[in-house]
């Protein structure tokens, strides 16, 4: 067993860091843990450095090579054993059966990235060779592929302090682009965060590559952050989190000198729009289905469902009232998250144009002194005043839907134009609502990055289709993804090399093609030399 030392990582290097400290809280018990510093700027100019020392041997790996390295992370995340569990629900109390789940999501993410980087076809290798004779003018042989972009910085998330964590899909698909990475760790799981860089250190060691690959910086201070956005040697940054921390962040990195990509996962509502022919067919159970949703992970999850969009059915709304309260409080993440969703459901309220449908046994008063441990909120508001008041589309992250009642379909419609940038959009509807559907489908692939039919957005399956972005607020560039495979694009840029001897080019774009990768070539797609 790991003796945990709370401590930071640089390269390998265990250092305890000098500035203020800080500590994590037991939100279960509300118990404050041991106590943690935070980080300087000589700490972050001596990870980005080694970072930067660690990029030319680490990013011309060899495909096989590669993939051992992520391969030996997820097995030494699965020799940590229980004590990752058993620490990470002292931290946050997500409960060890949730973290057992969480933790075979990380490892099988890490795997699905060595297999393709083992592949290396990822690359998106083209060729087009030489035409000497072509007239007017010879048409030159050039070749491009995909190449890392050198140290990415990453933050790590708190809801999913495994998947979107210290060794979570942003750093694990920087690291399967090439790049060497400096996470710093959420304060809310400083002992987590300290297990995961235990466990890549080792990796490092055991197949022997630059200790620089990886570094951990611990802290909770607001300039600590800024200087490892604004470090000359960052050459982009992966965030999960709120809209206003990837906000900071992405104006930090756009006021360099050298501006750098930020790929955020910010806020979303994910709407969900409810048909009254479907409600009719099936409006209690979905009514109860939905209030699972909502409340799972005590809505602390990016893709919960924080407005719902029907028609005046007042069977449904009630339905659904009785079910968020059924369900059992759960505890949030920590009392900053707590007290931000209490003062979000004050601030709807304070509109005037939002109603508290399910506010019977408790009320938000009652609660302020246990923002760990708030109700299960339902809200309701008119078509009219949606369209009307922007503030009504904010995310109030935990617990809480805001149902929109229309008056007709047309009203859908408007609705949905008026959205901001979301990560899911779900409709439910019977084969009777088709015209309305594609209208929706229409406007809402504007809106979104992923449509569900007839389910709900909780729950992010990780394959190559998969996609978790949006259009911003959601996060800062619609085209990529956190979650899948292709996330490994956002940190790699593209590389032409024109009339370039052989024995110069990358070995993804060599005649003989000794990987034996699928490359396009002249226009065809081939894995054959040439």
């Amino acid at each position: 067993m790991y003796k945990l030392t709370q401590n930071s990582s640089i390269a390998g290097n265990w250092i305890s860091p000098t500035g203020e400290a800080f500590q994590a809280q037991n939100p279960a018990t509300q118990e404050l843990l041991a106590e943690h510093k935070n980080c300087l700027e000589s700490d972050v100019n001596s990870a980005m450095k080694a970072a930067q020392q660690a990029f030319p041997a680490f990013s011309q790996l060899s495909p096989a090579d590669h993939a051992n390295f992520l391969i030996a992370i997820a097995e030494e995340i699965e020799a940590l054993g229980d004590q990752l569990l058993e620490v990470c629900n002292q931290e946050t109390g997500l409960g060890l059966p949730r973290l057992t789940g969480e933790r075979g999501r990380t490892t099988g993410q890490i795997k699905a990235f060595a297999e393709i980087v083992k592949n290396a076809s990822w690359v998106q290798a083209s060729i087009d060779t030489a035409e000497p004779e072509r007239a007017p003018l010879p048409k030159p042989d050039l070749r491009k592929i995909l190449k890392p972009i050198g140290p990415v910085a990453v933050f790590g998330a708190s809801n999913f302090p495994f998947a979107f964590g210290t060794l979570g899909g942003d750093t694990i698909s920087a690291l399967a682009a090439g790049n060497p990475v400096v996470v710093k760790g959420h304060p809310s799981h400083p002992a987590t965060n300290e297990l995961f860089a235990y466990a890549i250190g080792k990796a490092i060691s055991r197949c022997e590559l630059p200790q620089g690959v990886f570094s951990l910086l611990q802290g909770n201070t607001i300039p600590l952050s800024v200087q490892l956005v604004c470090h000359p040697l960052t050459e982009a940054v992966g965030f999960t989190g709120s809209l206003s921390g990837g906000r900071a962040i992405m104006d930090a990195a756009a006021k360099r000198a050298k501006p750098i990509p930020v790929f955020a996962e910010m806020g979303s509502v994910n709407p969900m729009f409810f048909t009254n022919n479907v409600l009719a067919q099936s409006g209690e159970s979905l009514a109860k289905a939905l209030a699972d949703s909502v409340c799972m992970g005590t809505g602390q999850f990016c893709t919960s469902p924080g407005v719902i969009v029907i028609q005046k059915n007042d069977s449904f709304v009630n339905t659904l009232a009785e079910s968020m309260s059924a369900n059992a409080k759960g505890t949030m993440l920590n009392a900053g998250i707590g007290q931000a969703f209490l003062k979000g459901i004050e601030q709807l309220i304070a509109t005037g144009e939002v109603e508290w449908v399910n506010q019977a046994q408790e009320n938000l008063e009652s609660s302020i002194n246990n923002a760990l441990q708030p109700p299960n909120v339902v809200l309701k508001t008119s078509a009219q005043a949606f369209l009307q008041n922007t503030q009504l589309q904010h995310e109030v992250f935990g617990p809480a839907t805001l149902v929109v009642e229309c008056d007709d379909d047309a009203q859908f419609a408007q609705i949905a134009s008026a959205f901001e940038g979301n990560l899911t959009a779900t409709i439910h509807a019977t084969d009777k609502d088709t015209y309305l559907v594609k209208q929706l489908v229409t406007l809402l692939e504007q809106k979104v990055g992923r449509i569900i039919f007839n389910g709900f957005p909780t729950g992010v399956e990780v394959c190559g289709s998969q996609q978790h972005g949006g259009p911003y607020p959601a996060s800062s560039n619609a085209s990529t993804t956190s979650v899948g495979i292709d996330a490994i694009h956002r940190f790699t840029r593209v590389v032409a090399y024109q009339n370039t001897p052989e024995q110069l080019l990358p070995a993804e774009l060599q005649n003989v093609n000794p990987y034996k990768i699928v490359r396009r070539v002249n226009g065809e797609f081939s894995s054959q030399s040439i």
